[in-house]
């Protein structure tokens, strides 16, 4: 019997009593990533580099700025000043006002009104790693603003004639927030928490070389919209030494956009961590960068969408894995750094899923 996943997305599916990547009976679904919470002490330096990077400031005050993308909704990152810079946690888009009423009792918690200038209501809840998760509905949409046109390409036809291509470089004009990627200690149970409290369901399952048998360490999770097509994540969740934010990605126009506005940002002295190239998982043309607060963030284009029918796929972890075809990922990019000993020896000694043959598996799929 053949197997569906083959050259599909991914290399095979589940074998017998592995994880199924959904819960029978979620508390709700939700609809989408809201927004992302972000600390920082200089929001000046913070919104000089979003400005290169694609974003417009939809609020700005001396205590808070409101970044947002040119599709029509609520602000893509929010950042409050702070005395040093942490991700303060993510925003999920519930369907209506019920379902944050839903969630909220289910968890003992309170349902709260959302400031002024977001409008709506919310409440907010600890997943297993203590990462507050907010949940809201009912926000005000700010309007579309102009949008990049992807450019007309001849590919096949004649669609552009006496009309050379001639991309400007100049920031790639951010649509809209894509997903995150959240690291855990306890991956296994906050990956359950999220499928139930959340209702998302699972795309693909990675797992460390050789270790299979010992269950996945990496999820890509995108909203089950039933029939309505939903990225092919979301969230995506990790197994590592701490409980840490990884990258957030930011949908561009086309390829040119993100290659166009990436020569943009190295004009302006800012640092790609890793790209260009074209993912596996999720298919997405992706380029990635640090902000000047060292924070991780990516643009990305084309990526896959999946319905609710489909059912996760399984494949191992490789640094080569990580992508179709571009430049081999960089160790800024994969996390290799001093610094991380420390973390990695941290991790160790406490009481989480990250042991020492979680450590092996690491640094395997690291080198291969």
């Amino acid at each position: 019997m053949s197997d569906p996943h083959a050259g599909l997305h991914s290399e095979q599916g589940a074998l017998a009593g592995e994880h199924p990547g959904r819960d029978r009976d979620p508390i709700i679904k939700a609809h989408d990533l809201a927004w992302l919470e972000f600390a920082k002490p200089d929001l000046r330096k913070a919104e000089e580099f979003a400005v290169a990077f694609g974003f417009t400031a939809a609020l700005r005050t001396d205590s808070e700025l409101h970044l947002r993308g040119t599709d029509p909704g609520a602000p893509c990152v929010l950042i409050r000043k702070g005395p040093r810079e942490r991700f303060l946690g993510p925003a999920f888009r519930a369907a209506d006002g019920r379902d944050v009423l839903r969630l909220a009792n289910a968890a003992g918690v309170s349902v709260t009104g959302l400031p002024e200038s977001l409008g709506g209501v919310g409440t907010t809840v600890l997943d297993p790693s203590g990462l507050p998760i907010k949940v809201v509905a009912d926000m005000h949409d700010l309007p579309a603003l102009p949008a990049q046109t992807p450019l007309t390409l001849n590919a096949g036809a004649a669609n552009r004639v006496n009309a050379p291509q001639r991309p400007l470089r100049e920031p790639a004009r951010v649509q809209r927030l894509g997903h995150v990627v959240i690291q855990t200690t306890r991956y296994r149970e906050t990956l359950d928490w999220y499928l139930r409290f959340l209702g998302l369901i699972v795309s693909d399952f990675l797992f460390y070389p050789g270790q299979r048998e010992r269950g996945p360490i990496m999820s890509f999770i995108r909203c089950d919209r039933g029939n309505t097509p939903a990225d092919h994540h979301t969230l995506a969740l990790t197994l590592g030494p701490a409980n840490r934010y990884v990258h957030s990605a930011y949908q561009v126009a086309d390829l040119d956009a993100l290659a166009a506005g990436g020569e943009y940002l190295l004009d302006h002295g800012y640092r790609r961590s890793w790209g260009i190239g074209r993912h596996i998982q999720g298919s997405q043309l992706f380029d990635y960068w640090r902000d000047p607060d060292g924070f991780l963030v990516e643009h990305f284009s084309d990526g896959d969408l999946f319905d609710c029918t489909l059912e996760p796929g399984w494949a191992p972890m490789t640094a080569s894995g990580l992508a179709q075809w571009g430049p081999p990922a960089t160790r800024d990019f994969l996390g290799v750094r001093p610094a991380e000993l420390i973390t990695v020896a941290h991790g160790l000694r406490e009481d989480n899923e990250f042991d020492l043959h979680r450590l092996r598996g690491m640094l395997k799929a690291a080198s291969s």
